[in-house]
């Protein structure tokens, strides 16, 4: 397994990790505040909240190491996209229907995770080019 030594992939890490605790201590403490405001239900909020809270963790854990595993980073990039893609279907499908901020934080943090996958790829072809130069 090849590490990946980029301090720009750390930050890109690092504040995924900050914005996922922030969003997940919302939704998991403040669900029932929320669910009026957003249309979104706390049985649906809380879970997430509960699952992004460790993720956040495990990214900041992540994100202090000097050397990242690629194909960790690799798994960072596909569980990115798939989360843009279920919270879009979650609202295209009807699963849920949120009020018009609701949708916004929906199609904001969806957005905002593919910025991040992005970056991440981004950051991974760099090193990529950098240890065949």
């Amino acid at each position: 397994m090849t590490a990946v030594r980029s301090t720009f992939l750390r930050t890109v890490i690092a504040l995924d990790a900050a914005a996922c605790g922030v969003m997940g201590a919302t939704f998991l403490f403040d669900a029932g505040w929320l669910a009026g405001p957003l249309g979104l239900s706390p049985a649906l909020m809380q879970p997430i909240g509960g699952f992004l809270l460790p993720y956040a963790a495990f990214l900041a854990w992540l994100a202090s190491r000097p050397a990242l595993p690629r194909t960790g980073v690799w798994a960072l990039v596909v569980f990115n996209l798939l989360w843009a893609v279920e919270s879009i279907a979650l609202v295209a499908l009807g699963w849920v229907r949120p009020t018009d901020l609701g949708l916004a934080v929906v199609v904001g943090q969806a957005a905002a995770a593919l910025i991040v996958a992005d970056f991440q790829f981004v950051a991974l072809r760099k090193a990529r080019r950098e240890a065949v130069a």
